[in-house]
């Protein structure tokens, strides 16, 4: 066997690896900043509309109602939406 492929081989796996990595670490993070922009959407804007309220309420300020929460998550239609 020549020595040549060998190299070839060892370079072109040790590509391959390299890109399985950067696959999975990208769908850790696209799946991480899935769920920040849920928790943000559904734990902390409604306390936040809430102050803003309250806060319009003291200067004497009328404020729309906020509008409703919706997640639309594409490519994945058995989530549930909020």
């Amino acid at each position: 066997m020549n020595p040549y492929w060998l190299v070839a081989a060892l370079g072109l796996l040790t590509q391959f690896f390299v890109f399985l990595r950067w696959v999975h670490r990208r769908l850790l993070d696209d799946e991480m900043r899935r769920a920040f922009v849920r928790d943000i959407g559904t734990n902390h804007l409604p306390h936040i509309y809430h102050a803003l309220r309250l806060i319009a309420a003291q200067l004497d300020v009328e404020i729309d109602e906020p509008p409703p929460l919706r997640f639309t998550e594409l490519g994945r239609p058995d989530k549930h939406d909020l």
